[in-house]
């Protein structure tokens, strides 16, 4: 097990990031989650009390919103109990073709999926390089390989993102990687109102499988996880096959 650092993981209060707050301390690290909600991020952090022993620090911030990201800036630059472990984890869908939504809402949907992951990062390597240790993982998605709207786009920019980084920083002790799961059981589809019933029920992961193999590669020093061996099929298939074999099924409200 790593020495006990401290963790700040985004989008804490559901889903992969909840399990990635939960895993990161059962290993002994301390958190710092964030969030919109801050009464599910209070919920959260009790939890993690209860079961694990280990300290949450709850701050609430939307990342879209500048005041939001200063506040995480802020803490990812605080000398007080440094920041070993950064998870760039928060993210929304959009379940409209792009051009059926606002510009205001895609361009939150990049500010919150390129622009805070690319803020938070540059905020906590200094730290990271000086002390030569740290760890960076940003969720990316399947989709960051596959022709699929803004969301994969955002998740490709992510995905080169970290590849670049995991190259130029991991000889100075930090190591960068690009979580990109399939189709994962968490709130994030009922949240965008998608019918999952379009995907068959073997395309489906576990949060847990997702981030326990996201945090082994990320300790194993590899720049890319790809959880599951259909998945990593399709990022396979995904070099070779035509774009248009690619496109997955319509989304569908429910």
């Amino acid at each position: 097990m790593d020495t006990p650092t401290t963790a700040l993981v985004t989008g804490a209060s559901a889903g992969l990031g909840a399990e990635f707050a939960r895993q990161l301390a059962s290993q002994g690290h301390h958190l710092v989650i964030v969030a919109r909600d801050r009464s599910r991020l209070e919920q959260t952090a009790v939890d993690l009390h209860r079961r694990y022993g280990t300290t949450a620090e709850v701050l609430p911030a939307d990342l879209t919103d500048d005041a939001g990201l200063a506040a995480v800036v802020g803490r990812l630059t605080s000398g007080d109990r440094p920041v070993g472990i950064l998870v760039n984890n928060a993210g929304i869908g959009l379940l409209r073709d792009f051009e059926q939504n606002s510009i205001a809402d895609e361009e939150n949907h990049l500010k919150l999926h390129c622009g805070a992951a690319m803020a938070l990062t540059h905020a906590v390597l200094p730290g990271m390089l000086e002390r030569g240790a740290g760890r960076i993982i940003n969720v990316s998605s399947i989709s960051a390989f596959l022709p699929r709207g803004t969301y994969a786009a955002a998740k490709a920019w992510l995905l080169s993102f970290s590849r670049w980084a995991h190259l130029a920083y991991a000889a100075r002790g930090v190591g960068v990687t690009a979580v990109c799961p399939g189709l994962t059981h968490t709130e994030f589809h009922d949240r965008m109102g998608m019918d999952k019933a379009v995907a068959p029920a073997w395309a489906w992961l576990s949060a847990e499988r997702v981030v326990r193999e996201g945090l082994a590669d990320n300790a194993r020093g590899k720049a890319v996880s790809i959880p599951s061996k259909r998945y990593k099929a399709v990022a396979a298939a995904a070099r070779v096959l035509p774009d248009r074999l690619l496109t997955g099924p319509a989304r569908r409200p429910t």
